[in-house]
């Protein structure tokens, strides 16, 4: 079920108010929550809930027995991991590394492997929920958290359905608890929540569909289009993900508010990052500080020399771009962004720069703004591209062919992205752009905007699309 949907509109109030004024008690609403969001899930495919319940069975019992076991814990802990991490490459990746072997051996002159196909449906937000099943096993293992026996409470953990699908990759020792506690109906957080939502709604049908329609014509047709409009385009696909996914976030975490869940926040406005490492600190923050937990820090992190810090970012950017799809143009993505990272580590992460004040402090910032947004925007036309030859062509000739010259893409949407943005480095530190302070604006000001948003939302509606991080 897409939020961006008319079943989605009715679905999330009829789940509220039952929730709040039917269901007593906090058991009788957990169960009502893992009901809605099997639900929720089931609205693509049915048969993708039973993988969703063996994964949560699997991390339940895990958990239990680590606990129970202390003397196997390491064991139990591996077999979770291995059995989930399987489950993953089974429907993401066999067909990947399969057809990858067989080109290897047909470029070696060994002769071409006849690999075995597995045709699946690859189930939608399989990456997410396998990671958060895994940070509970994790956690536990580590004495972080003790294992939960409450089963329903761990199924409304792993299935909670606004971050079910696409993040945020939220970690036991903060949303398990919130399960396991009493919660009370608060007007404050969800009129919050709500403006949260509009937001997110604003950013994805406003922003990401509307870019989505240069994107898909510019990159579809590369081969023809002029430098300026290559540029256009990657120019488009880079607010295109940012709306499409940051998005999502935005609906998932103001939905978690109204039932009185807090998720943690996604994305801080990355686009305003000075450079690669406060990038990384902004965008899909769950997920990098998954990588940095149980990756990067078990590897040695920085506390060790710059050989193996090197090491362990490319290795930490190998599996990135390997968690976003099983395709080769992924892999170089995320090698592309560890590759930015070496400067860094090079000189050392305790070179702070300081910071200068008055017009050279902000031409300064604003030129490493704008460094760091086109590294980031060359990253992503890797990222969209079908296959590394397309990407490499589409770079080649945008470069080459790049003169002065109008687009024919995209015009009309930079207005809305110029809107986006000056919004949102307005309120750059707030937790998102329309929280604004109790005494901003009088009321009669503040509906006027509100009426403004759902305006241009309902003006720029049309077929809803899928969003993007569905796939991983």
């Amino acid at each position: 079920m897409l939020f961006n949907s008319f079943e989605f509109l009715l679905f999330l109030p009829c789940v509220f108010l039952f929730y709040w004024y039917v269901c007593r008690g906090r058991r009788s609403r957990n169960l009502w929550i893992v009901l809605c969001s099997y639900f929720f899930y089931g609205w693509w495919d049915w048969r993708f809930t039973g993988l969703l319940a063996l994964t949560s069975l699997c991390s339940y019992a895990s958990g239990i027995w680590e606990e129970r076991c202390p003397r196997w814990a390491r064991h139990i802990l591996w077999s979770n991991i291995l059995l989930n991490l399987g489950i993953l490459g089974a429907f993401k990746y066999f067909n990947f590394f399969a057809d990858s072997l067989q080109d290897l051996s047909t470029a070696l002159g060994v002769g071409a492997l006849h690999a075995p196909v597995v045709h699946v449906i690859l189930p939608v937000g399989i990456s997410f929920y396998t990671f958060q099943a895994l940070s509970y096993s994790i956690d536990v293992y580590r004495k972080k958290l003790p294992a939960t026996h409450d089963l329903i409470e761990f199924f409304a953990y792993l299935s909670f359905f606004p971050q079910l699908v696409a993040g945020p990759i939220e970690r036991a020792t903060n949303l398990l608890p919130q399960f396991q506690q009493d919660r009370t109906f608060s007007y404050a957080d969800a009129v919050d929540g709500m403006r949260q939502i509009l937001w997110g709604f604003f950013k994805k049908i406003v922003i990401a569909d509307q870019c989505a329609v240069g994107v898909n014509a510019i990159f579809s047709d590369y081969a023809q289009a002029s430098g300026v409009d290559l540029l256009m385009g990657g120019l488009l696909f880079t607010f295109q993900i940012y709306g499409d996914f940051s998005g999502y976030s935005d609906i998932a975490i103001g939905t978690g508010r109204l039932f009185g869940i807090r998720l943690m926040q996604n994305f801080r406005y990355p686009y305003f990052s000075r450079n690669i490492r406060d990038f990384w600190q902004r965008w899909h923050i769950s997920l990098m500080t998954w990588f940095r937990d149980y990756i990067y820090f078990p590897l040695g992190g920085s506390r060790c020399s710059r050989a193996k810090q090197l090491r362990n970012t490319f290795f930490v950017f190998l599996i990135s771009g390997l968690w976003h799809g099983a395709n080769w143009t992924f892999v170089c993505w995320g090698l592309y962004h560890a590759c930015l990272f070496v400067p860094s580590i090079l000189r050392g992460h305790k070179a702070e720069e300081k910071s200068l004040g008055g017009i050279f402090g902000l031409v300064r910032t604003g030129g490493q703004m704008f460094l760091t947004f086109f590294l980031v925007m060359l990253g992503w036309i890797l990222f969209r591209s079908a296959t590394l030859t397309d990407a490499v062509h589409y770079l080649v000739r945008m470069f080459i062919t790049l003169r002065p010259a109008m687009p024919t893409h995209g015009k009309q949407v930079l207005i809305y992205v110029a809107l986006m943005l000056a919004v949102e480095w307005w309120q750059r530190h707030s937790q998102h752009a329309l929280q604004f302070p109790p005494r901003f604006l009088n009321a009669p000001l503040r509906f006027v905007l509100y009426y403004a948003i759902i305006v241009a939302i309902f003006f720029a509606m049309g077929a809803g699309t899928d969003f993007i991080y569905f796939q991983f």
